[in-house]
């Protein structure tokens, strides 16, 4: 539990590499393809909006900056599905290859065979159809309480912090506009502070301090909506 010791430290960077490893994987493999069907080459805003590039990225981040234990807990939650994923799609089908399903009496010679997949990969395929939405609203509460947890060590003047709290607002920025768990995650803690705020007793610079703060977050993700200038407003008629 001693997480600044020299093996739980050697822990923490191995575990963002082999991230920032995998996910640099995915990315290549998606370029490749683009390669070999001849799309039209990707902007670099296009990349950006990729999940996969901003959590390479991120990963990255966390590898060099200073340690933060919590940011372990979103790629662990990823990399639950991801193996999920891969042992239902490639491991199974090579080790325990679908076993033939007899044709039905009457069935016609010509008919397409049927194919039964093994049971381990239907309760795999059960499994994150399941847990795979809630999950994904946990990694989005996790990535919320760590720019908290930022803005904590900003505020007491941690090393790089400050450096680490821009780079991670950004991340949440893009986050906010590309997921709906990210989305209902801000709306309700925004609701919980409310209900807190509320209360009779609260003191009203309390009540006004909240109030401003959500008044500058609203500016900030209207100044931050990329759409509107990729976009553009449209331009006003001239009256004559």
């Amino acid at each position: 539990m001693n997480y600044y010791g020299g093996m739980a430290k050697f822990c923490y960077r191995t575990t963002f590499l082999s991230a920032a490893l995998t996910y640099g994987i995915v990315v290549y493999k998606t370029w490749r393809a683009r390669q070999k069907t001849g799309a039209k080459p990707a902007t670099p805003i296009s990349y950006l909006t990729d999940e996969n590039v901003q959590y390479l990225l991120l990963a990255l981040v966390w590898l060099f900056m200073p340690q933060y234990p919590i940011a372990m807990l979103p790629f662990a939650i990823y990399s639950v599905f991801h193996v999920a994923t891969y042992t239902r799609a490639n491991l199974i089908p090579t080790l325990m290859p679908p076993t033939k399903v007899a044709p039905a009496a009457g069935a016609s010679p010509s008919a397409k065979p049927q194919y039964q997949q093994h049971p381990m990969s239907d309760a795999i395929g059960n499994f994150v159809k399941q847990y795979y939405d809630s999950s994904m609203s946990v990694v989005a509460n996790i990535e919320l309480l760590l720019w908290i947890r930022i803005f904590l060590n900003v505020i007491f003047f941690a090393r790089r912090s400050w450096i680490l709290i821009a780079i991670y607002t950004v991340f949440l920025r893009t986050r906010f506009a590309q997921s709906s768990h990210v989305q209902n995650s801000f709306s309700n803690f925004e609701a919980r502070i409310d209900n807190l705020i509320g209360a009779q007793g609260t003191p009203p610079a309390a009540r006004q301090a909240w109030e401003t703060v959500k008044g500058l977050a609203r500016q900030f993700h209207q100044a931050t909506d990329v759409n509107k200038y990729i976009n553009g407003a449209a331009a006003p008629k001239k009256t004559s």
